[in-house]
């Protein structure tokens, strides 16, 4: 847990500690600067973290993870190579995956080996340019071998 009761270096490093755990080493420091803020549950826990007025993640109150906006994926975008991270999708689908629709298997066209059912993911055309983000619903190696159903639940497309 996370709360409000703390200094703002603790929750600072916290947050950073989380995303380096989820996403990889050097998330946290490149997700999280100095000066962000951070906004608090009812109960005191912190709920979103923002740069500028722009929400970078989201934490979920059900597991302590973080879900990603499209401005905290393209600070990872920055951080890490491909294909960390990341779904690469067609041509085809990036249109409506950009829009927020579901990204289905058969559009994957290449996908993080380390990715699981349940992790946040980044999803990318096929320039690696931002799509959206969203949650596996597959695990990669399921992403590229199924032909039919969906890969991701996108969370937020860039053109919501």
């Amino acid at each position: 847990m996370i709360d409000k009761h703390k200094s703002r270096e603790e929750l600072l490093r916290k947050v950073r500690t989380i995303a380096d755990y989820q996403f990889g080493r050097g998330a946290g420091a490149a997700l999280f600067d100095d000066d962000v803020k951070f906004l608090f549950s009812r109960k005191g826990r912190v709920a979103q973290v923002l740069k500028d007025g722009q929400r970078l993640v989201t934490v979920r109150a059900s597991d302590g993870l973080m879900t990603l906006s499209p401005e905290g994926a393209r600070r990872l975008l920055a951080r890490f190579e491909p294909p960390k991270l990341r779904v690469v999708m067609s041509k085809e689908s990036a249109p409506f995956v950009r829009r927020g629709k579901t990204a289905f298997a058969k559009h994957v066209v290449a996908v993080d080996p380390e990715i699981k059912a349940g992790d946040e993911v980044i999803l990318v055309d096929e320039n690696d340019e931002l799509l959206g983000t969203g949650r596996a619903l597959l695990s990669a190696a399921e992403m590229l071998t199924f032909k039919h159903g969906a890969a991701v639940k996108v969370r937020y497309g860039v053109e919501e």
